[in-house]
């Protein structure tokens, strides 16, 4: 099928619906991230087609760098290999202004675009026209262990700067006992660590640019969030953390003993609530807010 208009629904991660030619049986693909949300709307696709038996779904599964770099080209060259995508807010606006997609329009009455939060409609606008729905949103939030943090006697802060982070992960770091002290996106990737990477230098009082639009990248502040990262990720992470995606810094807090994960908030309390009996220590997580 080739790609006439596109609907986007997108928020973090988002999904652009092409509109259908009109055929007997039309076989939708859809490309999508490997995250456990979009793995369970997968499963959801025989309630679908039975709805809609005109309509066969055809699921095209990729991890976060991959899928970027397909869709993007994709786009770019007008392939139309895809009929659903899955993007992000960082796509949708470049996307939207160079008309590779279509504005949103004519939705059900029963669809409330008020009930979206203004900053996640704002980042999928371009000129106040909206250009995607949002599937969801996403920000950013801390786990920690309650049970290894009260076997060190140490406390949370309500509100912990990275700096005390770091000052946790290292008292609590004990490798030859299966405890690390803090678990944080190793994957490089723009959807993996630079994501976390851009938080944090945020929290470090760093930019990208200054308001004449110059890079700041050699700043004091960017080295100092460079750094902290880089130092944490080496001296408290866990095993092999390079390839830590976007998808497991929940799971390290649970399953790999690691008493702090960072990790976006929508995904964070997915694991643990959703399935308990896989998560043997979800009661001992607690979640904290960055300063």
């Amino acid at each position: 099928m080739n790609i006439h208009k596109a609907l986007c629904l997108s928020a973090g991660v988002s999904v652009a619906l092409i509109s259908l030619a009109t055929q007997a049986v039309e076989t939708v693909t859809i490309a999508t991230v490997n995250n456990g949300d979009m793995i369970r709307m997968q499963r959801l696709s025989k309630i679908f087609e039975q709805l809609h038996p005109d309509i066969k779904l055809n699921w095209v599964v990729l991890e976060e760098n991959v899928l970027r770099q397909r869709l993007t080209t994709d786009i770019a060259t007008q392939g139309g290999q895809f009929d659903v995508l899955t993007i992000g807010t960082y796509e949708t606006p470049l996307w939207g202004a160079k008309q590779r997609l279509e504005p949103i329009t004519g939705l059900a009455p029963e669809y409330d675009l008020e009930d979206i939060f203004p900053s996640v409609r704002q980042g999928l606008s371009v000129k106040n026209t909206l250009y995607a729905l949002p599937f969801y949103g996403e920000s950013t939030i801390t786990y920690y262990r309650t049970d290894l943090f009260k076997q060190a006697g140490l406390s949370m802060p309500e509100r912990p700067t990275w700096t005390q982070l770091g000052e946790f992960a290292a008292k609590l770091h004990q490798p030859d006992k299966g405890v690390y002290g803090m678990c944080l996106r190793g994957k490089a990737g723009w959807g993996e660590n630079i994501a976390l990477l851009s938080t944090m230098a945020n929290a470090f009082g760093a930019r990208w640019f200054d308001e004449q639009w110059k890079p700041e990248l050699n700043s004091p502040e960017w080295a100092n969030a460079a750094n902290f990262y880089v130092n944490t990720l080496k001296n408290y992470g866990p095993p092999a953390c390079r390839a830590t995606a976007s998808t497991k810094p929940s799971r390290c807090s649970t399953a790999a003993n690691a008493p702090c994960g960072w990790t976006p908030a929508w995904r964070a309390p997915s694991p643990p609530t959703r399935n308990r009996a896989r998560w043997s220590k979800a009661s001992a997580l607690r979640l904290r807010r960055l300063k």
